[in-house]
C-alpha cells in the first residue's frame, strides 16, 4: 500500500478549504461570544463509560475504542463534543443558574454520517444549560440561524420535530417489543414495514404512527397533527411548544416533520435541522437534551446544536487568496508599507530574493513610484 494514502472517510484539509474553516471558526465563535457564550476545549479522548453518558447506541457505535495502557480503562476518541460539555457543565463548572457554552474542534466517526461525510468532522456549537423553558429553545435556535448566516447560507431553512409525540404513542407496554422496528419504518417514512412492525398493536397506535408519515410540511403541519393524532395532555403540549416557536427562529422558512427520529434516544423534546439545497444532509441539527448531567451528579435541562464546519466551508468554496507581493529590497520605507498593510488585514508576502517566482493568489505588487511604496495591480500571463 502506498504510503501516502489516508484511511477511507479521512482526508487532508488543503490551504483554501483551511482558510475558510478557519474564518467560519472564528465569525462563530465570535458570534456566540457576544450572545454569552464561554468557550470550553474539551480532551480528544476520555475514559468511555464517561464519553457515552447518555447518548445512546448511535453514538456508541460510532466511537472509536482503545484501551488505556495506564490504567487499564476502556477510552474512547470523541465523536460528539456535547456529552463533555454537560460534563464540564455538570461537574467541573456547578454553577447554579443558566450557563452558556460553547466549543470548536475536532471529532473522530467510525462510520461517516453520509457517504460524503468525512469521518474527521470539525464541530462547533453552542450549549445552555440551566433553563426549561421555551425561551432557551428559541435563543439556541435563533443562534443556530445567524451562524448559518453567517457562513454566508442566503437561505435558512429550519425543520422543526419533538421527540416526546413519538414516545407518547409509543407509551403503550405493548409498544415496547417491537419499538425497534417501528422506529426503523417511521424515520424512513416506510408505510409498509411500519404496518407490519405495528401489526400488534391497538389500532389506535398503528393509525397514530401512520399519521406520522404524513405529517411533515409547513406550519399547517400542527393544525392537522391536532385532528390526527390522540388526544394527550403531552401531544397537545408539544404541538403547542411547536407552533410557539415556529415564528421565533429567524429563518426564512420553517418546517415541521413529526416523524423526524434523528438523535430520537438522545434528545428529549423539541429538536431541529438545517438544510442548505447544496449540501447532502442537514447542515446542522440542535435540540433539547434534559437531565444529561444526571449520571455526573446534577440532572440539567439543556439545550444546544452543533455544525460540522468542513461541511459548511463547502458550500461556497471560500474565497480566492489573494495577496501583494512585496520585493526583496532593504528599505524601511517598504517595511512600513508592509506592517501598513498587515495591519489593514491584507496578505503581504516579502519576496526572499530577486529570484523568487511569484506566489499563487499573488495579484497585487508593492512598486516604488513617484517616491514612495504603491500597491500595483499584478499582471500575469
Amino acid at each position: 500500500m502506498a504510503r501516502w494514502l489516508l484511511p477511507e472517510g479521512i482526508s487532508d484539509v488543503l490551504p483554501g478549504e483551511a482558510r475558510r474553516i478557519e474564518d467560519l471558526r472564528r465569525a462563530l465563535l465570535d458570534l456566540y461570544r457576544g450572545f454569552g457564550y464561554e468557550l470550553v476545549l474539551p480532551p480528544l479522548i476520555e475514559y468511555l463509560d464517561s464519553l457515552l453518558t447518555g447518548t445512546g447506541r448511535d453514538l456508541d457505535l460510532r466511537t472509536f475504542k482503545l484501551v488505556d495502557q495506564l490504567s487499564g480503562r476502556q477510552l474512547g476518541l470523541r465523536a460528539d463534543i456535547t456529552p463533555q460539555v454537560a460534563r464540564i457543565d455538570a461537574h467541573i463548572l456547578n454553577r447554579a443558574g443558566v450557563v452558556r457554552l460553547c466549543y470548536a474542534a475536532s471529532v473522530l466517526h467510525t462510520r461517516p454520517a453520509h457517504p460524503l461525510a468525512t469521518r474527521e468532522p470539525m464541530q462547533v456549537g453552542a450549549e445552555l444549560y440551566g433553563h426549561a423553558g421555551l425561551t432557551a429553545d428559541a435563543e439556541v435556535q435563533a443562534l443556530a440561524v445567524q451562524s448559518l448566516r453567517r457562513a454566508d447560507v442566503k437561505r435558512v431553512f429550519i425543520d422543526l420535530a419533538h421527540t416526546g409525540i413519538v414516545r407518547t404513542i409509543l407509551s403503550d407496554p405493548q409498544a415496547a417489543a417491537v419499538s425497534e422496528s417501528i422506529l426503523e419504518a417511521l424515520a424512513a417514512k416506510d408505510v409498509p414495514s411500519l404496518r407490519a412492525a405495528a401489526a400488534a398493536l391497538p389500532a389506535a397506535t398503528t393509525d397514530a404512527l401512520l399519521a406520522l408519515t404524513e405529517l411533515h410540511g409547513d406550519a399547517g403541519v400542527i393544525e392537522a397533527a391536532r385532528k390526527r393524532l390522540p388526544r394527550s395532555a403531552a401531544i397537545a403540549r408539544a404541538l403547542d411548544d411547536l407552533a410557539w416557536l415556529i415564528d421565533r427562529t429567524g429563518a426564512d422558512e420553517v418546517g415541521v416533520d413529526l416523524s423526524d427520529l434523528h438523535g430520537y434516544r438522545y434528545y428529549t423534546g423539541v429538536n431541529f435541522a438545517a438544510y442548505d439545497e447544496r449540501a447532502p444532509g442537514a447542515l446542522l441539527r440542535g435540540g433539547r437534551y434534559d437531565d444529561i448531567g444526571r449520571a455526573f451528579g446534577r440532572a440539567r435541562p439543556a439545550t444546544g446544536f452543533s455544525i460540522d464546519l468542513r461541511d459548511l466551508a463547502r458550500l461556497n468554496g471560500g474565497e480566492r487568496f489573494a495577496a501583494i507581493r512585496a520585493p526583496a529590497v532593504d528599505d524601511p520605507a517598504l517595511q512600513r508599507a508592509i506592517d501598513e498593510r498587515r495591519a489593514q488585514g491584507d496578505i503581504v508576502v516579502r519576496a526572499l530574493d530577486t529570484n523568487e517566482p511569484v506566489g499563487e493568489g499573488v495579484d497585487r505588487e508593492l512598486r516604488f513610484v513617484d517616491g514612495r511604496w504603491q500597491i500595483v495591480k499584478l499582471e500575469r500571463p
